[in-house]
């Protein structure tokens, strides 16, 4: 039977998941931090569109910047691995008969196998590229799309608990807003789970326990600093 796996190298899954989850995290534990200071339900929402911009434009910069570097890395990287193919191909074939031997092939065997792909310099980029570094010259991640994924995401993850405020105001809509970012963080919690085949209960109850902790530690912080401000 074929099986197919995910592209774990585009970047977009990476930044959606972690978008979304600091984007609800971050602005739930804002927006409870800003209403344990103050009773004014538009002080409120204005501190969750803030986190909400600030948040998601930050993400997005840090993903772009973030892939951009790594993609340069590697380009780098594997222009050092061109140019030693075509300069030095006996050295780079001995490399690789090295590789499949210490698999398993045998000496011959390995030998065979490493001046067949060196044969073909596109090849030989391609197999030094993977067994070397571990990754595929054609499959870098695309700093765009990363840091569009991450932007969108965030801008999700961070509207959710911040409804309410549009809603009402008061201790409704801090325990709704407390409700929807705990269930959110569930859902975020059970869909990594099936992305990455792990239990839906352990990454459901992580998530929402990191969500649980943070809204708790800057609710008490607020009320803290509220009171001692007032």
């Amino acid at each position: 039977m074929v099986h197919r796996h995910r592209d774990l190298q585009g970047g977009w899954a990476r930044a959606a998941v972690f978008g979304v989850s600091d984007g609800l995290v971050s602005n739930v534990a804002l927006i409870l931090g800003v209403a344990g200071a103050s009773s004014q339900t538009s002080l409120v929402r204005v501190a969750g569109i803030s986190g909400l911009l600030a948040g998601a434009v930050s993400m997005a910069a840090g993903e772009y910047v973030s892939v951009k570097a790594q993609n340069e890395l590697i380009e780098r990287e594997v222009e050092i691995e061109r140019k030693s193919i075509l300069e030095k191909p006996e050295a780079e074939t001995n490399e690789l008969r090295a590789i499949y031997e210490a698999r398993g092939l045998g000496p011959e065997h390995a030998r065979r196998v490493a001046i067949a792909f060196m044969s073909d310099p596109d090849v030989a980029l391609d197999v030094h590229a993977r067994e070397e570094l571990g990754l595929s010259p054609d499959s870098v991640a695309s700093p765009w799309v990363a840091s569009g994924s991450s932007f969108g995401a965030f801008a999700v993850g961070a509207t959710a608990p911040l409804v309410p405020w549009f809603i009402g105001g008061g201790t409704a809509a801090i325990l709704a807003s407390l409700l929807i970012g705990l269930v959110a963080a569930a859902l975020v919690g059970v869909l990594l789970a099936k992305f990455t085949e792990r239990s839906p209960w352990r990454t459901g109850s992580r998530q929402v326990a990191v969500a649980a902790f943070s809204c708790g530690v800057t609710f008490l912080l607020g009320n803290v600093f509220g009171s001692g401000v007032g």
